[in-house]
């Protein structure tokens, strides 16, 4: 059968070679992608490389890939918001399986992993700021992962009835998903981290409850979420990209996973704004950690 040569308008690379927004070259990429949301963190987390091979930058994106621990890693901010992960780890995926001279797809498949970094709300009681959360399973509020064919196959359905049904949720909502993180980081991390249940919602304010001038259409919604359980399973907090980061890694053939440090006590209605150590603990544990996977 000949291979699908996929389309200019559907993948663009730009004249000197790279992909469209992430403005890197397949050889730039490395095999570890450490993601995160803020540019400027992306600084914080290569100043710990031993060595920097290039860098690239381009609107939100800035990318740059070096050594640590004599590990090939990438560390790439991606911005806000699950609009953002769908071209991250779509570009991603095509830097390490598209052949750009043919734009067909490569006969050997290439496994990234993809680890994002980012801050968070807590949405239960007992979890503190500065405790670390690792997304075991990502929730989608947004309707990515419905564009794509599979979504059923990857997600857990029982899980989604059971949430839609304790809630009630809006027939004028999209369906939330409901996805595990590659089970060979949970095994790998869990000893460092918290175990959760991660929201990813598709905005900061009104879908994650927040009441500023416009009221959300549900004002019970965050306790609906607190008070649900499936098998002793709990929500644990907000963020806002990790299930399109699971979703579109699990139907590409990744291993991929949210961890996030407590910045905001959404229960107690208190936040941290000075959260840098809390982020910079996370991070050294997550390079330690992602040095020593294989």
């Amino acid at each position: 059968m000949q291979q699908r040569v996929i389309p200019s308008s559907e993948l663009i690379i730009n004249s000197d070679g790279t992909i469209f927004h992430l403005h890197l070259k397949p050889e730039q990429l490395a095999d570890t992608v450490i993601m995160v949301g803020d540019p400027a963190r992306v600084a914080m987390i290569a100043a710990y490389f031993d060595s920097v091979e290039c860098e690239a930058s381009n609107r939100e994106f800035k990318s740059v890939t070096g050594s640590y621990k004599g590990k090939r890693m990438t560390v790439m901010s991606t911005g806000i918001g699950i609009g953002n992960i769908d071209i991250s780890v779509t570009e991603l995926d095509a830097l390490a399986n598209i052949d750009f001279a043919t734009r067909t797809i490569k006969s050997d498949f290439r496994r990234l992993t993809l680890v994002r970094l980012g801050t968070s709300g807590a949405l239960q009681a007992d979890i503190e700021v500065g405790d670390i959360i690792f997304a075991r399973t990502s929730v989608g509020f947004d309707s990515l992962l419905g564009y794509y064919a599979g979504r059923n196959e990857v997600c857990d359905l029982e899980m989604e009835r059971s949430f839609m049904e304790h809630t009630q949720w809006s027939n004028v909502l999209a369906p939330p998903y409901f996805i595990d993180a590659d089970q060979e980081l949970w095994e790998h991390f869990k000893d460092s981290v918290k175990e959760g249940i991660t929201i990813a919602a598709p905005g900061f304010y009104a879908p994650q409850g927040r009441y500023v001038r416009l009221q959300p259409a549900d004002c019970n919604l965050n306790e609906k979420i607190e008070s649900w359980r499936y098998y002793g399973r709990r929500i644990t907090n907000f963020e806002m990209e990790g299930s399109a980061l699971a979703g579109l890694a699990k139907l590409m053939g990744h291993r991929a996973t949210t961890i996030c440090t407590i910045i905001a006590q959404r229960v107690a209605k208190q936040a941290q704004p000075d959260y840098k150590p809390f982020v910079e603990r996370m991070i050294r544990m997550a390079l330690d950690k992602l040095a020593a996977l294989e």
